[in-house]
């Protein structure tokens, strides 16, 4: 094959020049392949519109062929252009030597041919059949048909499977604790300031129904749909943002909620999910570009500063560490530079950390260091955490039979519910809570990896670590192991705005669940344990073959 040469004859016209294989014919371009659906598409849409009718004589064949079967039929000739039956087809044999002048003649004159009948369709570029010719390169797909199938893309149906059940049953099982913790720790307060001692359960109860109906909203909406109101999201998050500096209530010096009648609104909850679907559309668009500088850091740079620069003038240090923490993951995920991400991730720290010696928070970093100094001042909220957690012991003291609710330590419902639930339930309904929220972070991590699609995988990255990394920055708090932060423990802490968005955003990662690729053999299986120790067995006995012969040898 390759010393064949191919020549023209009488087919192609006299006079024609024979070329070797690896060099460019003259007079020919190379064939694009377009996508037989959009071509489908478009020549029953022009003979619909010119009144056309394919005959037997006349039709060209759309076949969806993929590019190795296309290779696979070379040697063949396609007699559908000139209207001869399928089945009259040739015996399929390999392409003719340089000895027999009719083969490469048929096959260049049937390609004219073909040329000519296209030529003649009403309003239609000349094409060629795709051939792959010897040396000559061939563009799979144009770039006008990569942007039609894009959009096309999201309109396509796709078979949902069943969700992940566990992640379900994790976050309905940490929904009843909250539940029933809200109204253990705020019985007394409720009571005291507004003489019914159900006052905040309710409000949360009915914050949860709501979420759960945004839950199974956004569970059966394909996540993939999100990407077209991702812009729109932050477009409504962002003024929302800036109008809370101006109209929102000011309670212990931060403006973080807009108050409408009975009910209050928290901005920075609705930009979390509203951030995360944006990026995860930005980054999943950029593709490789995300390495840039240009293209991939700086404008990510600029869109996370300014929106943690609104946070922070709200006085929401552990809201904008969160943010931060979810939109690096995100980029990181993405494919990021390293060093730039690490030069990023340096200047951000530095950031964080002037702002941190800032009024009260210079008061909590140095009551962090001596958490039992100034215990009815600064470290207050610390010291009666420490305490309450110290007093449960392993069983605690009985659900609803905390003494530090009773006045001593603020906001036992909201950011200190960890430390009532230490006194109630002990050390044993604190690991309760840290192994789901554990479990929790192994399937929302497990679901990004064998997500189908980029944007998928971003999304549900960005989610689980926005909910675990909250859990962690609540619970660390309470325990001292950082500085005293006011954030709420996901689905367990009072606040109706933090749960319905929370619920939302889960309601998403279980969408996404339903598209995932599920492997043949799961990983904790006993068929992959099995292979695993079967192969671990057999590369030590090869080992110790080899070193058995080296010794004999020696």
């Amino acid at each position: 094959m390759g010393q064949d040469r191919f020549k023209q004859g009488s087919g192609a016209g006299k006079g024609a020049k024979t070329t070797r294989r690896g060099e460019k014919l003259k007079g020919y371009s190379p064939p694009i392949v377009r996508s037989p659906a959009l071509k489908s598409a478009e020549d029953q849409e022009r003979l619909e519109r010119h009144g056309l009718k394919r005959s037997a004589s006349s039709r060209l064949r759309r076949t969806g062929e993929t590019t190795t079967r296309r290779r696979a039929n070379m040697g063949r000739i396609s007699f559908q252009a000139e209207g001869i039956d399928e089945r009259r087809r040739l015996p399929r044999k390999s392409l003719p030597n340089s000895k027999n002048r009719h083969g490469a003649v048929n096959v260049y004159a049937r390609v004219e041919q073909r040329s000519r009948v296209v030529e003649n369709w009403p309003s239609h570029p000349p094409r060629t059949r795709t051939m792959d010719l010897p040396g000559e390169p061939v563009e799979v797909i144009s770039k006008e048909e990569q942007q039609k199938l894009s959009s096309l893309e999201m309109d396509l149906p796709r078979v949902a499977g069943p969700i992940d059940s566990w992640l379900l049953m994790i976050v309905m099982a940490l929904l009843c604790v909250g539940l029933i913790m809200v109204y253990s720790s705020s019985s007394f307060l409720a009571a005291a300031n507004y003489g019914d001692p159900s006052y905040f359960f309710q409000r949360q109860l009915l914050s949860g129904l709501l979420g759960i109906i945004a839950m199974l909203i956004t569970m059966r909406i394909d996540y993939r749909y999100w990407r077209r109101l991702s812009l729109i999201g932050l477009a409504i998050s962002l003024p929302l943002m800036v109008a809370v500096l101006f109209i929102g209530s000011n309670v212990y010096g931060a403006s973080r909620w807009i108050t409408l009648g009975p009910f209050s609104f928290q901005p920075s909850e609705l930009t979390k999910l509203a951030l995360a679907l944006y990026i995860a559309d930005w980054l999943a668009r950029k593709g490789r570009q995300v390495s840039s500088f240009l293209y991939g850091m700086a404008p990510f740079v600029i869109l996370v500063g300014m929106i943690l620069g609104l946070v922070l003038l709200q006085k929401d240090m552990g809201t904008a560490i969160i943010i931060a923490a979810l939109a690096t993951a995100m980029f990181f995920t993405a494919g990021a530079n390293i060093v730039q991400f690490l030069l990023a991730v340096a200047c951000g720290g530095l950031i964080f950390l002037t702002q941190a010696f800032q009024g009260y928070r210079f008061y909590r970093l140095l009551g962090f260091l001596d958490p039992f100094d100034h215990i009815t001042s600064i470290n207050l909220q610390l010291y009666q955490s420490l305490l309450a957690l110290g007093s449960g012991g392993w069983l605690g003291v009985g659900l609803g039979a905390s003494r530090q609710k009773t006045g001593y330590l603020p906001f036992p419902h909201i950011d200190s519910i960890f430390a009532i639930i230490g006194e109630e339930l002990g050390f044993l309904g604190c690991t309760t809570i840290v192994v789901l929220f554990l479990l929790l972070a192994f399937r929302g991590f497990r679901l990004a990896r064998r997500t189908q699609d980029v944007y998928g995988a971003l999304l549900a990255t960005g989610i689980t670590t926005w909910l675990v990394l909250q859990a962690i920055i609540n619970i660390a708090a309470a325990t001292g192991s950082i500085p005293y932060t006011g954030v709420p423990l996901p689905f367990i802490s009072y606040g109706g705005t933090a749960l319905v968005i929370s619920l939302a955003a889960v309601g998403v990662l279980l969408n996404i669940s339903r598209y995932m690729q599920v492997p043949e053999t799961p990983a904790l299986s006993r068929r992959a344990i099995t292979q695993t120790l079967n192969i671990a067995n057999t590369k030590e006995q090869t080992k110790q073959t080899h070193q058995e012969m080296t010794h004999a040898s020696r």
